[in-house]
């Protein structure tokens, strides 16, 4: 099986931390050198010096923030116009905050939606045209189980994910002729700060305590416990690689089992 990813060049969204950073490592270990993306520049630090550097290999970061497309749109451009083009691109974000749909505004689903999906919309625009000329592409995007069943008290993440999920279809239709394909990992419950915002959230609304929710969230999945980052580090690094190439178009749990359909 190939799973060599020497050569190739990638860029991972929100890797500073949680699933993003797990990405990068992955893709890393495999041979790809690596851009990661995110808004914070000192955690971004922090993770490039985690990444593993082989023969040829060179990573780098750039510090953007998805809320501003025109900002990320410069400087991608400008970073690929420099070193050449991508061929992976991971589309991660964070998590909406949570809450009911009812009760969220208009300018909370209007955020959320220029950064999960216009946000993707740049990026893909600005690797696209490299990928085709490589006439290899792997757009991957992190999204949430959301996609197959909506998760009660994440209101606006159902609504936005479920938007990202259908553009991404679309997509991979549309980019199949070229060799490029676009697929989505759904994550569950993973151990992540996402998590534990989720569990708190939970918390001061049940009257439980953080401990209490967290034993409830475990017993309903099939597993036991949650993900662990690197878990979906890895299920998102095997869809860039060149075994790969015939899963195109689809949705991924990656939940141990909890969601409910199929």
């Amino acid at each position: 099986m190939n799973i060599d990813l020497t050569g190739k060049r990638a860029f991972v969204c929100g890797a500073s931390k949680g699933i993003g950073r797990a990405a990068a490592q992955e893709l890393a270990s495999l041979g790809a050198s690596v851009t990661l993306l995110a808004r914070h520049e000192e955690s971004l630090k922090a993770a490039l010096a985690t990444l593993s550097a082989g023969k040829g290999q060179k990573h780098d970061y750039l510090v953007a923030d998805f809320i501003d497309t025109d900002e990320v749109e410069a400087k991608v451009s400008k970073h690929i116009a420099a070193r050449g083009p991508v061929h992976i691109l991971v589309n991660n974000s964070g998590g909406p905050p949570p809450g009911t749909a009812l009760s969220a505004s208009i300018h909370d689903y209007a955020a959320i939606f220029t950064q999960h999906l216009l946000g993707a919309q740049v990026m893909v625009q600005a690797v696209a045209p490299g990928m085709k000329a490589a006439k290899y592409g792997r757009i991957i995007n992190v999204l949430s189980t959301s996609v197959k069943a909506p998760i009660k008290g994440l209101g606006v993440s159902n609504t936005i994910r479920g938007a990202v999920a259908q553009w991404a279809k679309t997509l991979a239709g549309e980019l199949a002729p070229f060799g490029i394909t676009v697929n989505n990992v759904l994550p569950g419950a993973t151990d992540t700060g996402r998590m534990e915002e989720i569990i708190e959230t939970k918390a001061k609304k049940s009257g439980k305590s953080a401990a209490e929710v967290k034993a409830d969230e475990i017993a309903a999945i099939p597993a036991g416990r949650f993900a662990t980052p690197e878990e979906l580090g890895a299920a998102i690094a095997f869809l860039a690689t060149p075994a790969a190439a015939y899963i195109n178009g689809i949705n991924l749990p990656v939940d141990g089992g909890r969601t409910p359909g199929l």
